[in-house]
């Protein structure tokens, strides 16, 4: 019996990647960006009980829920983490992963540097990446750009910043965030390099 060329394809898993880094890295912008490249890939909506900010809406890029709402998933253990900063509570709907799984797509969670410790526990075999400022000054300039917070609050996000990036060991990659058409090449070689990998990754929620 002959062989044709497709026997060799290798059996294809969707795999769940971990983006993740101090507040200012950039992640909502290079996920912007991944969007518009138009990488394949089913992007996850955190939802969380902080005020939306000027130019935010419900859905872009969190889903924002009353106190109450987010109580009750807690209680349904339906959040495949939940982590507070800064005081607002944060968390991703475990049904958004395991719908996107169960179709065969890949995912790819934004999270705080604790959820994704949390996410480390709980799903063993996801890839983590973490996007990195080009330095903790150009940090600052970023968040003070923001001006959306006073200034004992930026020193808390900076003291923050310091105490996250001293967790860098504990992800598989790490992508330094200079310049956002770079930060995106580099993001889908993680990804292309994943998709080559032998062994097939299992996700258990």
């Amino acid at each position: 019996m002959k062989s044709s060329d497709s026997d060799f394809a290798p059996p294809s898993h969707p795999l769940v990647f971990v983006l993740s880094g101090p507040s200012g890295a950039g992640k909502d912008v290079l996920l912007a960006a991944m969007k518009e490249r138009g990488l394949p890939l089913y992007y996850t909506v955190t939802n969380t009980t902080r005020a939306c900010r000027p130019g935010e809406s419900d859905g872009k890029p969190y889903r924002f829920v009353g106190m109450e709402d987010f109580e009750r998933l807690l209680e349904r253990d339906e959040l495949l983490e939940h982590a507070v900063v800064y005081g607002n509570h944060y968390g991703v709907p475990k049904s958004q992963v395991r719908e996107a799984l169960a179709a065969g797509k890949d995912v790819i969670l934004k999270i705080d540097v604790q959820g994704a410790m949390t996410i480390k526990k709980l799903l063993p075999d996801a890839t983590l990446i973490f996007l990195m400022p080009p330095s903790l000054a150009e940090l600052a300039r970023r968040l003070g750009g923001r001006k959306t917070e006073t200034p004992e609050e930026l020193e808390l996000r900076l003291a923050t910043a310091r105490a996250e990036i001293a967790k860098l060991s504990e992800f598989h990659y790490v992508v330094t965030n200079r310049d956002i058409r770079q930060s995106l090449n580099d993001i889908s070689a993680i990804i292309a390099a994943e998709k080559l990998r032998v062994a097939p990754r299992r996700y258990h929620l």
